[in-house]
């Protein structure tokens, strides 16, 4: 934990270096993303932020396998109002904030959804932490692909810690699950929150590892675009991705706290809801036909999953 003894040089000089290497990641990243689609390309949007600082929002459509998705990086600060403070159990309404939030929404059913976050904040009173995450939402279900996602993932968190991969995991299935529908958002992967400074580890590992986090999600994400993008489809493969994003812009606007905390923050609306899918789809009561593929994906969304 930063203490009230840590100089304002100090703090100064961790921010500009979390902050110079979220912004080296959100270049790195759309390199990464653009090789595996091979059509597209960001175009970026550069905002302000009222309190202090900004970002950069970068989006990406219309190409050979992503249909949209973005790459956003933000570094902000200010003060919020006592009452998101409170809902966003921040010890103290002044903030610094930096970090990267990802997600892709593929042209193909084959090609799963996904999702990453990495992101570091201060409070005022000197607190510090990390937080973040990737997690995979396959239209359908690969149990192979599944478990190599987390074998990619379990592998990296070793590296780090060894208790990392079953907490954190176990972490991603509690955070990544609709209560009203009673399934998970997809296979998971890990979520983590306040890794505090000094009480969770040095300055120095923590950022380690979410270094690390976010170079495992551009690999490993990259490599499921190109193994799926070929895949066959037809109309009813499409109809079941709409339903399937119809879950996900449920999760992301009903329960998922980034939405929140930049809302609550002032944040730039367009960037926050990039998120959201470009088509999605609600069917009142529906059902997947019993021993059919939608059924059998279905099925895996639960928690608990030993995918390794």
């Amino acid at each position: 934990m930063l203490t009230e003894t840590t100089s304002s040089t100090d703090t100064q000089s961790t921010r500009a270096t979390v902050e110079a290497w979220m912004r080296q990641f959100q270049d790195w990243l759309c390199q990464q993303l653009e090789a595996a689609d091979g059509k597209a390309a960001f175009r970026e949007d550069r905002w302000e932020h009222e309190g202090g600082g900004g970002g950069r929002t970068r989006v990406i459509g219309e190409g050979a396998i992503l249909e949209k998705g973005g790459v956003n990086f933000s570094a902000v600060w200010g003060q919020m109002s006592e009452s998101a403070a409170r809902q966003l159990l921040m010890p103290d309404p002044n903030y610094f904030a930096t970090g990267v939030s990802v997600v892709q929404h593929p042209r193909s059913p084959r090609v799963p959804i996904s999702h990453m976050n990495v992101r570091y904040f201060e409070a005022g009173n000197g607190e510090a932490w990390f937080g973040g995450g990737l997690d995979l939402t396959p239209i359908y279900v690969d149990e192979a692909q599944a478990r190599w996602f987390h074998e990619q993932i379990r592998e990296v968190c070793n590296q780090h810690d060894t208790s990392f991969y079953p907490r954190f995991k176990q972490w991603a299935d509690e955070y990544f699950y609709l209560p009203h529908r009673q399934e998970t958002r997809g296979v998971g992967g890990i979520f983590f929150d306040r890794l505090t400074v000094g009480k969770d580890g040095t300055f120095e590992a923590l950022f380690a590892f979410v270094q690390a986090v976010g170079e495992v999600y551009g690999r490993t994400y990259s490599e499921l675009m190109r193994r799926n993008a070929k895949l066959p489809f037809g109309e009813a493969e499409k109809q079941w991705q709409l339903v399937r994003r119809g879950r996900y812009a449920e999760f992301n606007l009903a329960i998922d706290r980034g939405t929140k905390f930049g809302l609550e923050t002032g944040g730039r609306t367009e960037s926050i809801l990039m998120s959201l899918p470009p088509l999605a789809a609600w069917h009142y009561d529906y059902q997947p036909a019993p021993v059919s593929a939608e059924a059998a994906t279905q099925a895996w969304l639960r928690q608990g999953i030993n995918w390794v």
